[in-house]
């Protein structure tokens, strides 16, 4: 059997929404998660508002709000897409829910997530960090129903495994504060740890109206870029 560090695990086990390859390896504890964290705000009903009624944007629509290499500054380079849905090896042990979310939900790669208006752009910084925008646009409930289930259930199993082509990769999970941006915003990190290494990956969405936004990767660039991309998305 042909051994896979696990860097290489998560490069192949997030193809399909944002945690492709980080390169790096983090051994620091995560951050602590304040009480009452606002990570996953109040779902609003739609009715009464309008921006949540508003037309979803079809995906030829949301390809042109992503960010792109000017946006990110310098150090950035595009890279080229990768196919969906490559996790058909990978089986989740110790976590019902996300089990029968299947595996992209339990390894953060958009299970569930099959809005069929969506875009996506991945970036490799010079340093090694990356960082990954996904983009989709359905009627407010729609989406604040799927992906508060997603982000439900990863965070209500804060520590599962799973084996990808029988290598197994232990994956801890910690809901930590969202920026106030837009209607709803989750905001999770996930820890992937196998033979003797660690990868930390950020997760942040945010509902605005009919869209949402999920950009992930390395934590810093997450953080760095999640207002541009926002505002991007959004713009009128």
């Amino acid at each position: 059997m042909h051994h896979r560090t696990a860097s290489t695990i998560v490069l192949g086990l997030t193809a399909a929404l944002a945690l492709a390859a980080l390169p790096g390896c983090s051994t620091s504890p995560a951050p602590a998660t304040p009480s009452g964290s606002d990570s996953a705000a109040p779902r609003p009903d739609d009715k009464g508002d309008a921006k949540q009624s508003a037309a979803p944007m079809s995906s030829a629509q949301l390809r042109e709000r992503l960010l792109d290499v000017d946006d990110l500054g310098t150090g950035y380079t595009r890279k080229a897409d990768r196919p969906a849905g490559n996790n058909d090896d990978v089986t989740v042990l110790g976590c019902p829910a996300l089990d029968d979310l299947g595996a992209d939900a339990a390894t953060g790669s958009g299970g569930g997530l099959d809005f069929p208006r969506r875009a996506k752009a991945s970036f490799a910084h010079s340093s090694g960090a990356e960082v990954t925008e996904e983009l989709y646009s359905d009627t407010g409930s729609k989406l604040s129903d799927g992906t508060g289930r997603i982000f439900d259930a990863m965070t209500g199993c804060p520590a599962y495994q799973v084996l990808a082509s029988n290598t197994p990769i232990d994956i801890t999970t910690q809901e930590v504060p969202a920026p106030q941006f837009g209607d709803e915003r989750w905001s999770h990190l996930l820890t992937f740890s196998s033979g003797g290494s660690k990868t930390v990956v950020k997760q942040t969405a945010i509902r605005d109206g009919s869209v949402l936004l999920i950009v992930s990767g390395s934590p810093a660039l997450v953080d760095r870029h999640l207002r541009a991309a926002l505002t991007k998305a959004t713009a009128g």
